[in-house]
């Protein structure tokens, strides 16, 4: 059952997203299909699965707010920031804001060195060594798939002139809050955690009365 929802999902989720041209449901679909990932690592159903499952949900949530906070960045009064068009060249607006959306989008995509990649690999892997393979493969084909309409958005602010003179003057909360968090994205991908020291093993001689263990 798990197997049959984390590919219906995947599948589902990255399909239905490429028509989309409204960003905030581009979003909704593709959590669908990042769904479909999270439940890869539960259908391990090994301690390795479940740390991956979790892993990846702390990744999306990093990624969401990052996506979400960029579209109220650009939104301003009568106006809401919801259409891939409306980030049409914002590298030229502010490149800044730009490459954070950049790395933001890089991550969903599960494109390296965003933290994203990481994630994506870390469940892949659990269900492999479970024994998914098949699954495995359809779910890589289908990241390949979803990575057009996020490269799509990043060709609209980097390749396109914008459709109009948009200053971009947000609250400074809001500019650390995002850069922060692109940081984070960036960085959670490059050095994900520091490698375990040494391990003893227990000693197995059993202390006895006036001798040092």
């Amino acid at each position: 059952m798990l197997a049959i929802l984390a590919a219906a999902s995947i599948g589902l989720g990255n399909v239905v997203a490429i028509a989309q041209t409204n960003l905030k449901r581009m979003l909704a679909y593709s959590t669908i299909s990042h769904m479909g990932f999270l439940l890869l690592g539960i259908l391990a159903g090994t301690d390795n699965g479940y740390s991956s499952a979790m892993f990846y949900v702390l990744t999306y949530v990093l990624m969401t707010l990052g996506a979400f906070g960029m579209i109220l960045l650009l939104s301003r009064a009568g106006f809401e920031a919801e259409e891939l068009e409306d980030f049409r060249g914002l590298n030229r607006r502010s490149k800044w804001f730009a490459f954070v959306m950049l790395v933001v989008v890089f991550s969903l995509a599960g494109i390296p060195p965003a933290v994203g990649f990481l994630a994506k690999l870390a469940v892949l892997q659990a269900a492999f060594e479970a024994g998914f393979g098949a699954l495995v493969v359809f779910a890589v084909v289908m990241s390949v798939v979803g990575a057009f309409y996020y490269l799509r958005l990043v060709k609209l602010m980097y390749m396109d002139e914008p459709a109009g003179e948009i200053s971009i003057a947000p609250r400074l909360d809001m500019r650390v809050l995002l850069s922060v968090n692109a940081v984070a994205v960036l960085a959670l991908g490059v050095v994900p955690g520091a490698p375990p020291g040494p391990v003893r093993a227990p000693s197995r001689r059993a202390s006895r009365p006036g001798r040092d263990p």
